[in-house]
């Protein structure tokens, strides 16, 4: 799957793609994981929404990983 793909597949710009793959790799890397691992683009969604979701709470200082 190429990038452009990817992007469509996802419901987001290329642009937003690429700006995902320099400011957010973390982002990618779990794209390309639930890939990997055939997981369906709503499950990795969830992950991707999960994974903001602990970034943003450990930047203001909470840590419920719950």
């Amino acid at each position: 799957m190429n990038k452009q793909e990817l992007a469509k597949m996802m419901g987001i710009s290329l642009k937003t793609l690429y700006n995902w793959e320099k400011e957010k790799p973390d982002l990618v890397r779990l794209i390309n994981q639930g890939l990997a691992l055939d997981q369906s683009i709503e499950e990795t969604r969830k992950h991707l929404e999960r994974l903001e979701q602990i970034k943003e709470n450990a930047s203001n200082g909470k840590f419920n990983l719950k």
